[in-house]
Formats: C-alpha cells, structure tokens, sequence
C-alpha cells in the first residue's frame, strides 16, 4: 500500500497484520482522487472509518487544509499513528479516538454553538466494515440530517465505499445519490445536498 501522488507520492503506508481492517485498494484510491482532484486543493477532508489512514493522507498528500480521521479499534489507530509518523506530517489533521459518531457529533456541536461555523466539511469519505449496515446508515443518516448538514460545506460531498453486492439507499435525509461508480467487489457511492 502505498500514497499514489502529490508530497508523499509512492511512500509506503502500514496496515495492522489480520483481516480486521481491510485498507482501500491503491487502484480504488486512484480512481476516487482521480475524480475528486479539482476539489482538493484547501478543502476540508474527513476519512470516517479511516483504518490505516491512507485515504485521508492521500487528500493531505494532495494539498487538503484539514483532514479529520476517525478511528476507535486500536489496531488500526495505531498503524494510522505510525504512517502519520513515518511521513513527518505533524500539522493539517485531527485524529478522534472515539470514532466517527463522536467526531461527527463534535463538529455538529462546534457548528451549532459558532455564528459562522468555520470548520465546513467538503469532502467526506466513509469505509466501515462492509458488513456493518448499520454503520453505513447511521452515518449517511446523521450527515443528511438537520444537524449533519450544518457541518457541510454547500458543496460538501459524501463518499461511501460498499460491497458492490450490498447497495445503499438513494437517499439519506437531505442526501441524495449522485452516483455508484462498481470496480470489482468494491463500489464508489457519491452523495450530495442537492440545490434549493
């Protein structure tokens, strides 16, 4: 597994021994940031389920401002840790330890309590374990919910990568599928708020 371009282009990254978590594939990670290239520059990234890191250090590696990971099982929180280490990246990112719910549930409070909320997530990135419905929508829920919304950028928009056998719902609250992209066993759902 290695950082496919930008500063740490062809750096190797760690993942943790076991089949507990299954890392992004070079190929899918190449072909998302492929699509998401115009939008990275200064944008504000979260890797939700961000196991090894290695989505959110290729958004870093492509000049993302701010990426937030969130990552709880500490097998994987420690590779993250490593591989932030090993590239010398010591500023531009936040780690929760308490997972996705708690982070998502901090930049809600933080927008709701700020007049002008400065911390407006434009891209956002989930991966839990594929198996994991309930994860999946949990998370697409509260993004598309009242409160989630408040933490998007009006551009903001949501990746979920699946099983290319368990599709998600079109929508989730405010968000709507733009578009499934299948590569092999992995797939590539694309949501967004769509204009009033």
């Amino acid at each position: 597994m290695r950082v496919i371009a930008g500063t740490y282009r062809s750096r190797l990254l760690t993942a943790p021994s076991g089949t507990g978590t299954r890392p992004t594939s070079d190929r899918l990670r190449e072909t998302l940031f492929n699509i998401l290239s115009p939008r990275l520059p200064g944008c504000r990234f979260a890797d939700l389920y961000a196991g090894t890191g290695a989505v959110g250090i290729e958004a870093l590696s492509r000049s993302a401002s701010h990426v937030f990971f969130a990552e709880r099982a500490a097998p994987a929180l420690a590779a993250l840790r490593d591989n932030l280490a090993s590239l010398k990246i010591a500023s531009g990112f936040t780690v929760e330890e308490r997972g996705t719910g708690a982070l998502l549930e901090r930049l809600a409070k933080r927008a709701a309590e700020a007049a002008r909320p400065a911390e407006l997530l434009d891209l956002i990135y989930l991966d839990p374990p594929w198996e994991a419905e309930a994860e999946y929508s949990a998370t697409l829920q509260l993004l598309g919910s009242t409160r989630g919304v408040k933490i998007l950028s009006p551009t903001a928009l949501v990746i979920a990568e699946h099983g290319s056998k368990s599709p998600l719902a079109a929508r989730y609250g405010s968000l709507e599928q733009t578009r499934t992209l299948k590569q092999g066993d992995a797939s590539l759902t694309f949501y967004a708020v769509p204009e009033p």
